[in-house]
This record gives C-alpha cells, structure tokens and sequence, in this order.
C-alpha cells in the first residue's frame, strides 16, 4: 500500500465546478488517508468597496464574512456526511493567490484542487492573469477539476517527455489514482524534420528515420514505467507522432481517461506549463480533468 498523498487543500467558490471539485477532494482525501482543508477567500474589491461606501465600522462586513463561514460548514458537513475524511475550514479575505499559497504553506498541501472554470477568482485562478501570480508562488501540484466525482480515477493518461519531471509525474499519478491503469503517452516527431524534407531527403528515407524515432521513444516508455516501479498489469503505453497537443486529447479521448497529468519541465514548475500552449489546449479542448506535475518530493 502507498503512503497517503499529504494534507489536500481544496480552494472553492461555491459555483458548480468549484463543488465537483470539493467533491473530488474529499474523495481523494478519503480514498488515499490524507486530510482535507476545504477554503474559501472572500475577494478584496468587495470588501474594500464595502468599507468605502459603508465605513470601516459597517456591520456588512462581518456579515459578507459570517456568510462565507456558514457556506463552508455546510460544504463541509455535505462532503463528511459522504465520505470519512479529516477536514478543516479556512475562510479568508484578499488576494485569493495570495491566501491560497499562505494557507497551503501552513498546511503543507501536497495537493491544490480548483474548480475547472468557476465563478470570479476561480476562473481567472486557471484561465487569467491571476493563475500566474498563484502559480510562480508555488510548487505544489495542481489538479483542475472538469468532471462529477462519481467514482475514482480509472484511467490515468500521463503524457511523457523523458525529462525528471516524467518520473515525478507518474509517482504523482499513482499517488492521486493508486487504484488506476496508467496509460503513458508520449508524443514524438522525427528530428529535425522540417530541414530534411528542405533537403530534399526521399519518403524511403524518412520512413526510416521515424520508425527509429518510434523505436527509441519505445525503449525509453519501457525503462521509464521500470524505473517508477509499475509492473505490466498497472499500465500500457501510447506511443504517437505529431502535435503533442493534439495528440493529448484525442488519446484522451479514444483510450478513456479520465484524468491527464502533464508534468512541467522548467525551473518555473506549474506556472511555466499551466502558461504553455500544450497545457492551455488540453485545459480548453479536453473533457477530463487534469493534474498539473511538480518535482516537489514527498
């Protein structure tokens, strides 16, 4: 049996997704022993507009604040009344990224959970400029949820490139789906294919080529699921040609996943790839969820 993933911390703003995801949180928190912290950040325009038209000493504050808490409890008295899991409250006022990183530091969330595309700060948290204060604040994964929690993860698709980060990321995905078949995917294209074909370099020829690109990213799927430790009934391989981030979601899509985990490969960690084009095309056109790497080590 693996060890629990770590203390989870679930961000919500009580929109649809934002609950699919507290849903997912609490099954995960369950499913893998870890404790739950389930938070809310009232967003800093509002109360600081209330404040400027009511005054510092308007009663309307605390009530925006007691409401948000009453919120919360009742989330979270709907999510244990599921699922038996260790779970705390945390309602704060500001900058959401800011809260969010300060809380998961306190706690040491081994896990960020958000809402696929919330209401307010959640959707600009994945989809705006607020996501980039947030996430070159931290290291920790990110798992952005799309999806109803029905049931565990089944089928995991981690897309590979063979850097550090590919190692990480499976260990990751055996972590949050420990019960899941991996399908490891990685997307090749023949070196430098563009000049070959500027050069003149016959179809004979470049079929030889990408057969041996396909052979070596063969071998290296091989040594990596050996490496992680994965034996054959835990996993199979995908090995394809083209635009990874096309390539990504219709594997997604045609082998039945459920979950995508993508895994950085900069020193800026999630922000770098939640930024990138692979990541903002799954994140727009995929229909999973999907979790966002990191090298931070248990």
């Amino acid at each position: 049996m693996m060890a629990p993933l770590g203390p989870i911390l679930v961000a919500t703003d009580f929109s649809g997704l934002a609950r699919h995801a507290a849903t997912r949180a609490a099954r995960l928190a369950h499913d893998t022993r870890s404790a739950l912290t389930l938070m809310h950040v009232l967003p800093a325009q509002p109360v600081t507009k209330v404040r400027e038209w009511l005054g510092a000493s308007s009663a309307h504050e605390p009530k925006m604040c007691d409401q948000a808490h009453r919120q919360l409890r009742q989330l979270a008295s709907e999510l244990t009344s599921v699922r038996r899991v260790e779970l705390d409250i945390e309602a704060a006022a500001g900058s959401a990224p800011d809260e969010i990183v300060r809380t998961a530091e306190r706690v040491d969330a081994r896990l960020l959970v958000v809402g696929a595309r919330g209401a307010g700060f959640l959707r600009r948290l994945v989809l705006g400029t607020t996501s980039q204060r947030l996430l070159r604040r931290t290291d920790r994964p990110l798992l952005v949820v799309r999806q109803m929690a029905h049931r565990p993860y089944r089928r995991v698709l981690v897309a590979v490139d063979f850097s550090p980060q590919s190692h990480h990321a499976l260990i990751l995905a055996r972590h949050v789906a420990p019960s899941a078949k991996l399908v490891i995917l990685t997307v090749f294209q023949v070196p430098f294919e563009g000049k070959l074909r500027y050069a003149g370099v016959d179809d004979a020829t470049f079929e030889i080529y990408r057969k041996r690109a396909r052979a070596r990213a063969l071998r290296q799927l091989h040594a990596l699921a050996h490496e992680a430790g994965l034996s054959p009934s835990q996993w199979e391989l995908s090995v394809v040609e083209g635009d990874a981030s096309r390539r990504i979601v219709e594997q997604e899509l045609s082998r039945n996943c459920d979950l995508v985990v993508l895994a950085p490969h900069t020193q800026s960690a999630v922000a770098d790839v939640l930024l990138g084009s692979v990541t903002r095309h799954v994140l727009a056109e995929g229909k999973v969820d999907v979790l966002l790497s990191t090298l931070r080590e248990s």
